[in-house]
C-alpha cells in the first residue's frame, strides 16, 4: 500500500456538498455572534456604548470587557517570555492596538441581527500615532505598551564573522528584502461554536488544527477539569497555521455562552479575515553576503525585524524558525542570524504555510542568485560549490539534517526545464529585442516533524479496524492515508480500515497538523502501533492454538500455526497503541522557473515552472502531489499578486477579494512535479513532511527569474508582490 495513488475517500462528500463545517453544525437554541471591531489602529479606548446595541429587536446580548470583567487573557502559543507585560484581553480595555480588535460581542438570533446590533454601538477611541514598520517601532518611539520596548523577543545564532573575513573577501553582497504580509484565504475562514453543558463542561466545534492544545488552553482559562471540555473539529475548509491557535474570539464566545447559559456561535466573515488576525509573513530582513572570487561562501549575515502586529501570542516564535534554517542547502563557515519580534499597531501575524522556512529560503536564495551574477558565474555551479555533501549535518544554527541530496534534486530540476533550450531562447530574443524571458532558480531545505504523536490501532469482531489519531487533518487526507498506512502493516484492504481523529473525547491525546508533521509524526505512530497489533495477536493466537509465540505467523489479517489458521477477527476486539516522537527532518528540493516580462507594463507571466521535492517515502503521491500544486500556488501568490495593504494610519485596504488578489485557475503556468527519494532515516516510515514546498521554493525561483530577465542587479529594484 505505500506508495500507492489511492483517491481520497473523504473528496466523495465534500464535492457533493454533504461536507459538515462548523456553519453546517445545528444545535437546538443556537445564537449567533458578531464583533464590535476598532475603528482605528492605535488608540486610548475611553468608552464602548452598547445601549443602542440592546434595544436592537433581536439582540439577545452584548457585553464590552467592562461586562465581563473575569474574562481571562488570550494565552500564548509558543514563547511565553514575549508577552510578558503585554495581555492580550480577548476583549479590548485601556487601549487599543491594531484596526479590527474586537471591543465587544453582540449576540442575537441570527448573524444578521447580530450585524445589525454591532451597528449601534458607539466606540470612542482617542487615537494615537500608528507603528507600522517594524525596524521603525524597534528604534522606539511611540510605544504600544506603556515602559515595555517594543521587541517583544529578540535572539542570535551562530557567530558574527572576523571583520577580516569581510574586508579581505573577494566579493561582499548587501541586500534588503520584504516579506509582505499575506492573508490566511482558507475557504473557511475561522469559525466556533460553543455549547454549555450541564455539568458546567463545554462542547466546542471549532474550526482548528490542534484541538488538544485548544482544550487545554480553554480548561486553564475558565478553571476547569480538562475532561470537562470537549473539542470536536468536524470538517475543515483550510487552515494554513492560522488555526492552530487559541484566539481571543474564541474566549469572548465561550464567556457569552456561559454568562447566557446557552449555545453560541461565531463564524468569521471574509472582511474579518483579509483584515486580520492572522496575518502571515511580514519580515523586514537586511544581508550581507561573503565569497570568495570562486564563489564559495565564507560568511553569511542575516538580520531579521519581524512585525508581530499588535500582540506578539501567535507570531513572535516564527522568525525562530526563520532564523534557524538561514543557511538552507549551503555549508556556510560563519554565520550569524539576528533576529527581533517586533510589536506593530497592524494586526498579529501567526504561522502561515512554510511558517518561517520560505522567509529563510527568499533571503538566501536571492542573495546566491545576486553572487552569482556579480561573479559572472552560472547561477547552478555557485550552488554546486556551495552544497552540503556530508550527513548526518550540524548547522551553525542548531539544527542536525538528517539525509540529503541537494545537488540531485538540482539536476533533475534543471533536466526537467530543458534549461539550455530556455537559455537559447532568451538569447534569441534578447538578439530580436523582444519581451525578455528570464531563468530562476532556487534550492532548499525546510523542517518538518516537531513533536510527538499518538496513533491506537483497534482490531474489531467483524473484520473492521479503525485507527485513532492524535493529528488533526484540515484538508490533507488523513482519512485515505493514515488507513492506507495501517493497511499496509496489517495485509488488509484499506477500505477496513476507519480513521479516527478531531474529537478530544474519543482520542486520549493529541498533538495536531501543523509544520508538515503529519504522516512524519502520526502515520508513523500508527504505522508502530499497527505493528505491536500484530505482535498482540500473535500471543492471543498462541493462547488459542496452545502454541509457543514464535510458532505463530501473521499473514493478511489471519495468525497461522501449525496448519491451522485462525482470522483476526476471531481475536477481536485487540488494541496497540503508541506515542512517537521522531527527531524533525528536513525535506529538500529545487524549483526552476522561466518567466516573460513586459517591460513597459510590468506584466510578467509564469511560462514554465518546475518542482522536484524530496520528501523522502511518499506514502501516496496522489494527495501529495495535490499538496505540492496548492502550495505552489500560494507561492505564486505570494511572488506574484498577494500583499495586505494598510494606509498611513494602520486602516487596512484589503478588505474584500476586489483588493487583495489571489491567484485563480486563469493564472496557473505549466507545473511539472518531479521527485527524488531520500528516506528518512528516523521513522519507521521514511516519511518526511510534504505539503508546504511550493511556499518555500517559488518565490525566490519567480523572483530570480524575473530579475533574470530584466538584468537588474540591485534587490531592492524587485519587491514582493511583483505585479500590484
Amino acid at each position: 500500500m505505500i506508495g500507492a495513488r489511492l483517491r481520497r475517500r473523504e473528496d466523495g462528500r465534500l464535492v457533493r456538498g454533504a461536507g459538515q463545517y462548523v456553519g453546517d453544525i445545528r444545535v437546538h437554541g443556537c445564537l449567533d455572534a458578531a464583533f464590535v471591531r476598532s475603528p482605528v489602529a492605535h488608540g486610548e479606548l475611553r468608552g464602548v456604548d452598547l445601549s443602542r446595541v440592546r434595544a436592537v429587536p433581536g439582540v439577545v446580548a452584548a457585553f464590552a470587557h467592562a461586562d465581563l470583567p473575569h474574562l481571562p487573557p488570550t494565552p500564548p502559543m509558543l514563547d511565553p517570555a514575549s508577552i510578558e507585560g503585554r495581555p492580550w484581553p480577548p476583549l479590548a480595555t485601556g487601549r487599543v492596538r491594531f484596526y479590527g480588535e474586537p471591543v465587544a460581542v453582540v449576540v442575537a438570533a441570527d448573524r444578521y441581527l447580530a450585524e445589525d446590533g454591532c451597528d449601534a454601538a458607539v466606540v470612542r477611541v482617542d487615537p494615537l500615532p500608528a507603528q507600522l514598520d517594524p525596524t521603525e517601532a524597534a528604534a522606539g518611539g511611540v510605544e504600544l505598551f506603556a515602559g515595555l520596548s517594543n521587541v517583544a523577543a529578540e535572539r542570535e545564532f551562530g557567530t558574527p564573522a572576523d571583520e577580516g573575513v569581510w574586508r579581505d573577501a573577494a566579493i561582499v553582497v548587501e541586500a534588503r528584502y520584504r516579506q509582505q504580509r499575506l492573508a490566511h484565504t482558507s475557504i473557511e475562514p475561522r469559525a466556533i461554536l460553543v455549547r454549555p453543558e450541564a455539568d458546567d463542561g463545554l462542547t466546542v466545534w471549532v474550526s482548528h488544527q490542534a484541538p488538544h492544545r485548544l482544550r487545554h488552553d480553554l480548561a486553564e482559562a475558565f478553571g476547569l477539569e480538562p475532561d470537562r471540555v470537549r473539542v470536536i473539529v468536524p470538517d475543515v475548509g483550510g487552515a494554513f497555521g492560522g488555526k492552530s491557535e487559541t484566539w481571543p474570539e474564541y474566549l469572548a464566545i465561550v464567556a457569552a455562552a456561559r454568562r447566557l447559559r446557552c449555545p453560541v456561535r461565531w463564524l468569521e466573515d471574509r472582511r474579518e479575515a483579509l483584515g486580520g488576525p492572522p496575518h502571515g509573513r511580514g519580515q523586514h530582513q537586511r544581508v550581507r553576503l561573503a565569497a570568495d572570487a570562486d564563489g564559495h561562501i565564507l560568511a553569511y549575515e542575516l538580520h531579521i525585524d519581524a512585525d508581530v502586529g499588535g500582540y506578539p501570542h501567535t507570531g513572535a516564535f516564527v522568525p525562530l524558525a526563520t532564523s534557524m534554517m538561514a543557511t538552507g542547502a549551503y555549508r556556510i563557515p560563519s554565520v550569524h542570524v539576528r533576529t527581533r519580534a517586533v510589536v506593530t499597531n497592524a494586526a498579529p501575524t501567526a504561522p502561515y504555510r512554510g511558517a518561517g522556512r520560505p522567509e529563510a529560503a527568499f533571503a538566501i536564495e536571492r542573495t546566491v542568485e545576486i553572487l552569482a551574477r556579480r561573479l559572472g558565474l552560472d547561477p547552478a555551479e555557485v550552488r554546486r560549490r556551495n552544497f552540503i555533501r556530508a550527513f548526518p549535518y550540524e548547522t551553525p544554527t542548531g539544527f542536525t539534517y538528517d539525509s540529503g541530496d541537494y545537488a540531485g534534486a538540482l539536476e533533475v530540476a534543471l533536466r526537467e526545464l530543458g534549461i539550455e533550450r530556455w537559455r537559447a531562447e532568451q538569447a534569441r530574443r534578447r538578439a530580436a529585442a523582444q519581451w525578455p524571458i528570464g531563468i530562476g532558480l532556487c534550492t532548499y531545505v525546510e523542517r518538518s516533524g516537531v513533536g510527538e504523536e499518538f496513533g491506537a490501532v483497534e482490531a474489531r469482531p467483524d473484520g473492521t479496524f479503525v485507527a485513532l489519531s492524535g493529528c488533526c487533518g484540515t484538508g490533507q487526507g488523513h482519512e485515505t492515508s493514515f488507513p492506507q498506512v495501517v493497511a499496509d502493516v496489517l495485509g488488509v484492504d484499506p477500505a477496513l480500515v476507519r480513521l479516527v481523529e478531531k474529537d478530544t473525547a474519543v482520542v486520549p491525546s493529541g498533538v495536531g497538523s501543523f509544520a508538515s508533521r503529519s504522516m512524519q509524526t502520526g502515520g508513523a505512530a500508527l504505522h508502530r502501533a499497527a505493528t505491536k497489533l500484530v505482535a498482540t495477536a500473535r500471543r492471543r493466537a498462541a493462547e488459542v492454538l496452545d502454541v509457543p509465540v514464535a510458532g505463530v505467523e501473521y499473514r493478511a489479517g489471519a495468525l497461522v500455526a501449525g496448519g491451522r489458521s485462525v482470522p483476526l477477527a476471531e481475536l477481536a476486539p485487540l488494541r496497540a497503541q503508541d506515542t512517537f516522537g521522531p527527531p524533525e527532518a528536513f525535506p529538500f528540493g529545487a524549483y526552476a522557473a522561466v518567466v516573460e516580462v513586459d517591460p513597459q507594463l510590468g506584466a510578467v507571466r509564469v511560462l514554465d515552472l518546475v518542482a522536484v521535492d524530496d520528501y523522502g517515502v511518499v506514502v501516496n503521491p496522489l494527495i501529495v502531489d495535490g499538496q505540492a500544486r496548492g502550495s505552489i500556488v500560494q507561492g505564486l501568490g505570494q511572488a506574484l499578486y498577494e500583499g495586505v495593504r494598510y494606509d498611513a494610519g494602520g486602516r487596512p485596504l484589503t478588505l474584500s477579494l476586489l483588493d487583495y488578489l489571489v491567484p485563480t485557475v486563469s493564472e496557473l503556468p505549466p507545473v511539472r512535479l518531479a521527485e527524488t527519494c531520500t528516506p528518512n532515516p528516523n521513522t519507521p516510515l521514511g516519511a518526511k513532511g510534504a505539503g508546504e514546498a511550493g511556499c518555500i521554493g517559488v518565490p525566490p525561483a519567480v523572483l530570480n527569474a524575473v530579475a533574470d530577465a530584466l538584468g537588474l542587479d540591485d534587490p531592492q529594484d524587485l519587491r514582493m508582490p511583483v505585479v500590484r
